[in-house]
């Protein structure tokens, strides 16, 4: 590495918080599918800002639109109309099929506070002060503020910071009977993930989601879908992972792909819940800001020109493929798990750690879910030659740590 990355390293182990564990790289460019570091060294990208890029680094519609925007007007308050702001909003409700209301923030973390605060006044309004609880999924990830901290179902990433606000059960997924068990006079929402991200790439089960919303229509509970990291494309032709399964949700949230790395989140929700809140019942001061705005516009417009689900849907199915053959052939790989280009391969070792850091090594972005996980999110620009790249790579890696032939 460079006098830049030396410089970056000893910078930031004096001033920053030391809250991530960084790679030994700094990038410094980046073009489609590919990524520079400071000694002008290529790696393809497989991680796409843990599927925040899906359009690829440095789009040049996404590029020209923020500049033109950033040289025009930055910020006057969500208090004053701006543009692209509710052009934006209607295109979103658009691709969700319509009957539904946006509010924007910043992050997939503060889409989730907007949910279980519509969520919560939604319940207290129509079933009573008590109908405040919300039910989650074991492993789900609903972000790192407290209330989505609360929601997520995993004890490891808690503990350090109880206590917790109280209000979240969580529940096996796709355990449907465990479900029922716990919808109550008590529960307003029942929130998951269509396929689980950050908890290993565990998709919901089409009749499971089936029967999770049947039981909030018949209980009067509403269905919110945590879309942040499945939104737009990344599991394949649909624009949104649920549309897949057949079932719409009460409120959804999305962030990551959405401006195509730019900090954006937002909440749908149907018309009559979205009715739930007024004014001053939630804000925020940068929040569907002039400059993201216009970066999300442009970055929708390009995935759809391209054709980016269509993509992630044959060029997904190509990857699983060939990682199917190589645990075949190594026996290093115990289950795939996705769609699109959201995959994991569950290790039967846990090498994983090492798998990434020598792929890096090799000029490949990978990126793990503990010891035993590779996850892969591509740009959806991805293609068959890319994938071989990854694929040559993983076969030879993971012979070494296999139980086959």
């Amino acid at each position: 590495m460079g006098t830049a990355y030396d410089s970056a390293v000893a910078t930031d182990a004096a001033f920053h918080v030391g809250l991530y564990a960084r790679k030994p790289v700094m990038f410094v460019r980046g073009a489609g599918m590919r990524l520079y570091d400071d000694d002008g060294r290529e790696y393809l990208d497989f991680v796409s800002g843990i599927g925040a890029v899906n359009l690829g680094h440095a789009h040049p519609a996404v590029a020209s639109a923020i500049a033109v925007q950033a040289a025009t007007l930055v910020h006057v308050t969500n208090l004053y109309h701006v543009e692209h702001r509710s052009e934006l909003a209607e295109e979103l409700v658009r691709l969700a099929g319509g009957g539904m209301k946006a509010f924007f923030g910043n992050s997939g973390a503060e889409a989730t506070e907007g949910a279980i605060k519509l969520a919560r006044r939604w319940g207290k309004l129509h079933r009573g002060e008590q109908c405040v609880r919300i039910v989650t999924a074991e492993r789900s990830f609903h972000g790192r503020t407290l209330a989505a901290l609360a929601a997520t179902g995993q004890a490891s990433k808690q503990e350090a910071f109880e206590p917790l606000p109280t209000g979240f059960t969580h529940v096996p997924l796709n355990d449907l009977e465990s479900l029922e068990a716990e919808l109550d006079e008590t529960v307003c929402a029942v929130m998951l993930e269509p396929i689980q991200g950050e908890g290993g790439v565990y998709p919901c089960e089409p009749d499971y989601l089936a029967g999770v919303r049947e039981l909030c229509d018949e209980r009067g509970i509403l269905l919110v879908l945590d879309e942040v990291q499945t939104g737009f494309w990344r599991t394949g032709r649909s624009c949104f992972a649920h549309q897949a399964y057949g079932v719409k949700p009460d409120i959804m949230t999305l962030a990551k792909a959405m401006a195509n790395g730019l900090p954006i989140g937002a909440v749908l929700a149907s018309d009559d819940v979205a009715s739930a809140f007024g004014p001053g019942d939630h804000g925020s001061t940068f929040a569907g800001g002039p400059v993201v705005c216009a970066a999300a516009l442009a970055t929708i417009s390009e995935l759809q020109k391209a054709d980016a689900g269509g993509n992630a849907a044959i060029v997904g199915e190509y990857l699983r493929q060939g990682l199917d053959e190589i645990g075949e052939r190594t026996g290093a790989i115990a289950e795939i798990r996705g769609r699109g280009l959201m995959v994991a391969a569950h290790l039967k070792r846990p090498v994983a750690d090492r798998v990434c850091a020598t792929a890096l090594e090799r000029g490949i972005v990978v990126n793990n879910i503990g010891p035993e996980i590779l996850r892969f999110l591509p740009p959806l620009i991805c293609g068959t030659e890319e994938a071989d790249v990854l694929l040559s790579m993983l076969d030879e890696l993971l012979a070494e740590d296999g139980d086959g032939e």
